[in-house]
């Protein structure tokens, strides 16, 4: 039997403070705790957790606020965890020359570095990303989960490569259900 994928605490514990900042905090342990989420009120992860864990928590949320509701709190989750990447995981002297070069080059150099540890947000999925015909980036969600979870990492691309590669950083995101996975493409222009 194989070990379930695991992926980085901060998908939950982002997508919790996300939920306080747009609820509130009583609202949110309500709304935890009415969806069988409730585990989670004071009791957020250190540690990697089992990807079933997170994608629970999107299946729960988009049930009970719907789709786009829950797309908007999974982008402020991403661009959160972007955050805390950007401060604590990414190293400073590595941000520093990622800005210094142009914009192309910065996407390329980021992508690849970051493509070593794509396992810690991509669990058993996959992940890549290319530079032809345009910048884009793909994340193949193979757990059983639904496509609104395509907008955490929507928000979180974002967030980094405006701080990265370039501030006038757009994406143009298609995310749909193809078979049993979830296809996340990225169009990206700088």
């Amino acid at each position: 039997m194989s070990t379930p994928s695991r992926i980085g605490p901060n998908s939950i514990i982002q997508t919790v403070g996300a939920l306080e900042t747009a609820y509130g905090r009583q609202r949110t342990e309500e709304l935890l705790t009415s969806i069988g989420q409730g585990h989670w009120i004071g009791n957020l992860p250190s540690e990697m957790v089992e990807e079933s864990k997170f994608h629970a928590l999107v299946t729960a949320l988009e049930k009970e606020i719907g789709e786009s509701a829950t797309a908007g709190i999974l982008k402020e989750s991403g661009e959160r965890t972007a955050k805390y990447l950007l401060r604590v995981r990414i190293p400073g002297a590595f941000q520093k020359i990622v800005k210094l070069l142009p914009s192309g080059l910065a996407f390329k150099a980021f992508l690849f570095a970051i493509s070593k540890n794509a396992w810690t947000f991509a669990g058993s999925g996959e992940f890549g990303y290319a530079s032809k015909p345009y910048p884009n980036i793909t994340v193949r969600v193979t757990y059983p989960s639904h496509p609104v979870v395509g907008n955490f990492y929507l928000g979180t691309f974002t967030a980094l490569l405006r701080e990265l590669v370039d501030k006038e950083t757009t994406i143009r995101p298609d995310i749909r259900k193809e078979g049993s996975a979830i296809v996340c493409k990225y169009a990206c222009a700088f």
